[in-house]
């Protein structure tokens, strides 16, 4: 078999040389045993046609061939097609052949004419003719339409053969060392390891994950994942091929001896949307040695012990009162009562994001001392259930207690919103990724009828993140409540958690270490601060970066809610502005034929 390389061409639907659907290299090779010459052909021309006893029978079509060849650029993947012609008398009036390729992907298509002048019906070798296109240029994971038929043509065009190729991913072995596959991470070995140190005196483990860069990956997110409670760290490569990411986790914090740990790299082409690196750790004895232990428990009692003495000497709370020095002993201060629980609703805007919120959770839980209800925290319980049980579920648990839903909103929450109203659909690709899928909109589809037709909003809290986020994010119905800002406004927040206030006659209440100048002095407030700062950084970096993380679909805003439809009735209609919510909420409480309303502006 002879192969035969061609020049790079203008494709026929107008598209530029740079086109990925070309012939590879600029030269080309007509020198083929029986071939006249070949030349790029323009699709649209007709030929002539012939009846069918005047024709040439089509030509047998042979396994094609994918591999890597080298251009000006680097490796690229590439397809040969090769085909024979029948050794019966049709090979003596037999002029040429043509092959007409087609991405299915992306339309694109060419031509090539092959001219023959074949003396005998087979060749010097007594085997039959055969003939090739070589270096075909192609994309992984596109199925390419490839049709040859032999000139002149019968009038019925039944003599032509219409094969599909599909071009293996960058996984398969004959195009991973393809320059397009390697910019996805074909060829990267992270070659992950994990080391685990107890410091004893710290009393906490230093958690050391190790992994090899890749050329075309400039960062990495890297988590650690124990009992639900994710950690992470954004890492750069800056000019290294090995990297070490060091976490500092208190021992209390380690609920089980198996951690997830997880590597997410960015490549030039999937940039987001890559393949990660995971493995799991196993470390024996997870926890310190029973002799720590011991002294350990014994301490924490002496030191229970002289805290409830000192406590009973002074009544003093943990939570300092910012008055005058009168005022201070004269007032008995602000105590925390009761373990609040929250409810936390949002959207999953993009990785990032998502780890803001995770952070917020653990920083309520640890220093807040909350009970954070959370999707990704609940996973086996909510795939029991199904999404629209569980919110359901977990909201009449929140209306029957004195807990409260906190609603954080952000561009994902606007956008998904305005389509439940008509806007266009929204589906991003972190909704794609959970295995729950997109829980904002059910959601809101249930939680906002009972927010508007509440004789007040003291269940719900609304609030963004004011570095990441603006007040225009906030969906419509929840302007006639509070919006906080975060960190900003997170001290007053809490206090509305709490069903405290925070201003009262002659004082004003403050807790220590909630303020936006304080909250990232601990471990999990840092943790938060630096999800924040990550996030701001990115969205200065990729303006576009919402856009870039939607996925088009085809959904009715009826079928976003269709779950819901087996425990409420969505009824969707707008009202001009906020000023008509209150009226119209309570012109619903008393209709009770309708059991969802949802307001859109």
């Amino acid at each position: 078999m002879i192969h035969v390389p061609f020049i790079c061409f203008c494709l026929t639907t107008g598209l530029s040389v740079s086109s990925s659907l070309r012939i590879l290299d600029n030269r080309t090779d007509c020198s083929q045993m029986g071939l006249k010459n070949c030349k790029i052909n323009n699709c649209s021309v007709k030929h002539r046609d012939v009846l069918r006893r005047d024709a040439p029978l089509g030509p047998d079509w042979e396994p094609e061939h994918v591999g890597v060849w080298m251009d000006q650029h680097g490796p690229v993947p590439v397809v040969n097609v090769t085909w024979k012609i029948k050794s019966d008398r049709g090979a003596l009036i037999l002029n040429g052949s043509e092959i007409h390729i087609l991405d299915e992907s992306t339309n694109q298509s060419f031509c090539f004419q092959f001219s023959y002048k074949l003396d005998h019906q087979v060749n010097p070798y007594q085997e039959k003719w055969n003939f090739s296109l070589a270096g075909v240029v192609v994309e992984p994971g596109h199925t390419y339409n490839v049709s040859i038929f032999n000139l002149p043509e019968p009038v019925t065009k039944d003599y032509r053969i219409n094969e599909p190729i599909t071009i293996p991913g960058c996984d398969d072995e004959r195009i991973k060392m393809a320059r397009t596959c390697q910019e996805n991470g074909s060829l990267w070995d992270p070659q992950l390891t994990t080391n685990v140190f107890l410091n004893s005196k710290r009393k906490t483990f230093s958690i050391v994950v190790g992994f090899e860069a890749a050329q075309y990956s400039e960062r990495y997110l890297v988590s650690i994942k124990n009992h639900d409670i994710p950690y992470s760290k954004n890492v750069s490569k800056a000019n290294r091929t090995s990297l070490n990411v060091t976490f500092e986790i208190s021992w209390q914090q380690l609920s089980q001896c198996e951690m997830l740990v997880m590597v997410q790299p960015f490549f030039v082409r999937c940039k987001n949307d890559c393949q990660l690196s995971e493995k799991t750790h196993n470390f024996h004895p997870c926890y310190p040695t029973r002799t720590f232990i011991i002294k350990a428990t014994v301490g924490l009692l002496v030191l229970g012990c002289l805290a409830y003495l000192l406590w009973r000497a002074s009544y003093k709370d943990p939570v300092n009162t910012s008055t005058s020095d009168a005022q201070q002993q004269q007032q008995e201060g602000f105590q925390l009562q009761e373990r609040r629980r929250v409810f936390v609703i949002y959207s999953l805007d993009h990785p990032l994001y998502k780890n803001i919120v995770l952070k917020l959770c653990a920083f309520l839980a640890t220093k807040c001392g909350t009970e954070v209800v959370l999707d990704l925290l609940d996973s086996r319980r909510l795939g029991v259930l199904g999404s629209i049980q569980w919110l359901d579920w977990h909201r009449e648990q929140i209306e029957s207690s004195s807990d409260k839903i906190l609603i954080l909103c952000s561009q994902g929450v606007q956008a998904k919103w305005r389509a439940m109203c008509g806007d266009r659909h929204v589906f991003l690709r972190e909704d794609a990724r959970s295995t729950s899928g997109d829980m904002l909109s059910p959601a809101l589809s249930l939680m906002v009828p009972h927010f508007i037709r509440s004789a007040s909003f003291e269940k719900y809290i609304v609030a963004y993140f004011d570095d990441v986020c603006s007040d225009e994010d906030v969906p419509s119905p929840f302007n006639i409540t509070v919006r906080y800002k975060l960190m900003k406004q997170f001290e007053e927040l809490f206090f509305r958690i709490l069903d405290a206030e925070k201003h009262e006659p002659g004082r004003v209440n403050h807790i220590v270490g909630l303020s936006e100048d304080e909250y990232y002095r601990c471990p999990s407030g840092g943790a938060l601060r630096d999800a924040i700062e990550a996030f701001h950084a990115h969205q200065l970096e990729h303006p576009q970066w919402f856009e870039e993380e939607l996925l088009e679909i085809s959904k009715t805003s009826a079928e976003i809610c269709g779950d819901a439809k087996t425990t409420t009735s969505l009824i969707t209609y707008c009202v001009p502005d906020s000023t008509q919510v209150t009226s119209h909420a309570k012109t619903q409480e008393s209709d009770s034929t309708v059991d969802r309303t949802v307001l859109c502006d």
